[in-house]
């Protein structure tokens, strides 16, 4: 019986550098393509088509797109940095506060990062930031405490937005000027399952080379990782293999 392909399969990675190396699972992967391919030259004589043909230098790319985030993927297969941190940096958007004696303070005061702008709640005004003094259109405001400082009529309201810290949930990468030449290497395994019959590619050794996050209105986030092949240490590049 004939086998087929369906649906996305699965792809998994394990960074080579690493011992022992976490592998990690491409989640809500969307859909992957391998490609392998060839440079060819053609030898012709006085006719239209070629004598010959000779196979030159190959290449194997690779491209997946993926919804679920996962931070030890984006630092094991494309960053090649330090195990992310513990923590996180949030923002936070619109936060909507009173004014009371010409003073604001951040909610998350007490792990205040930066600050992302300030607005009116009443016509959506943008403040202008100064370092003392404010006027009606402007503010000040002090990053160790998360005080904002402002010259308006009591009862105010205006809608902060800022950075502050989580030291203990999420993960950070501290993404770092490296070296060129410096980049992480993985081993790549694709695997699809299909009326009961599996096909499974492995890539002995890879190396990403973009890993792109575009939005999009109405739509969710579905980041685009490439990555190619090459030969591992015993001159592999893999193996293929499949039921039929």
């Amino acid at each position: 019986m004939a086998q087929y392909s369906f649906g996305s399969g699965l792809l998994f990675g394990r960074n080579l550098q690493n011992s022992p190396a976490t592998p990690v699972r491409f989640g809500a992967l969307q859909d992957v393509s391998i490609d392998i391919s060839f440079s060819v030259k053609e030898l012709f004589g006085q006719s239209q088509f070629p004598l010959a043909i000779g196979r030159g230098t190959g290449k194997i790319t690779g491209k997946a797109n993926f919804a679920q985030f996962n931070a030890q993927a984006f630092n094991d297969l494309f960053f090649g940095l330090t195990n992310p941190a513990t923590g996180s940096q949030v923002t936070v958007s619109s936060e909507s506060k009173s004014v009371v004696s010409n003073a604001a303070t951040a909610t998350n005061n007490a792990t205040y990062l930066r600050d992302l702008g300030v607005t009116l709640n009443s016509d959506g005004s943008v403040l202008t930031r100064v370092t003392s003094g404010p006027t009606a259109a402007q503010y000040t405001v002090n990053e160790s405490t998360g005080v904002y400082g402002f010259n308006l009529a009591n009862a105010t309201v205006v809608l902060l937005n800022y950075q502050y810290t989580d030291a203990s949930n999420g993960k950070l990468i501290t993404i770092s000027n490296q070296l060129l030449g410096n980049a992480p290497t993985f081993l790549a395994v694709f695997t699809e399952t299909f009326q009961a019959k599996k096909f499974t590619m492995v890539l002995n050794s890879c190396m990403s080379s973009k890993l792109a996050l575009a939005t999009k209105l109405e739509d969710f986030t579905i980041p685009s990782f490439d990555f190619q092949a090459f030969a591992d240490s015993s001159g592999n590049l893999g193996t293929m293999s499949q039921e039929e």
